[in-house]
């Protein structure tokens, strides 16, 4: 068995440069990847962290009280039973929480991008409360 080499603390330039580095090994060179998001033929490069162990830590320091009931294909139904046989899991809702906190922060950027329009969306549904207030003389329900 090898031994761990010691891992120095990159920081985020070094990375991407890192990552570049190997992807180029691999024959990726993205420097010359040409791309055009109007034509959808964007790339996005994603790094996820070589074991769950971080994000597993992170779950368990806040609590799990709000629900989302969702309806999954069989396949993915499947694969959360093989990670609960791992015996890391008490449950498939643990380990879909879990995968799903992952998959969000992998799309955090595009959710970014949309903050501002639905920051709008907001403001306008306010102003539509208080018009519709004002027209029946009334508050705005709850809700």
């Amino acid at each position: 068995m090898r031994k761990k080499e010691a891992k120095p603390d990159l920081a985020k330039k070094d990375i991407w440069n890192l990552i570049q580095a190997r992807l180029k090994e691999r024959g990726i060179d993205l420097e010359n990847l040409c791309c055009d998001e109007a034509d959808g033929s964007s790339v996005k490069v994603v790094c996820i962290a070589p074991d769950l162990e971080a994000s597993f830590k992170e779950m368990e320091m806040f609590p799990r009280g709000q629900t989302v009931m969702i309806r999954t294909d069989e396949e993915t139904s499947r694969t959360l039973d093989a990670w609960l046989e791992t015996g890391h899991f008490k449950s498939r809702s643990e380990a879909a929480a879990l995968f799903l906190r992952e998959g969000l922060k992998l799309r955090a950027s595009e959710l970014e991008k949309l903050t501002e329009a639905l920051e709008q969306v907001k403001k306008a549904k306010e102003r539509l409360h208080e018009k519709a207030g004002a027209l029946f003389g009334k508050k705005k329900l709850s809700g």
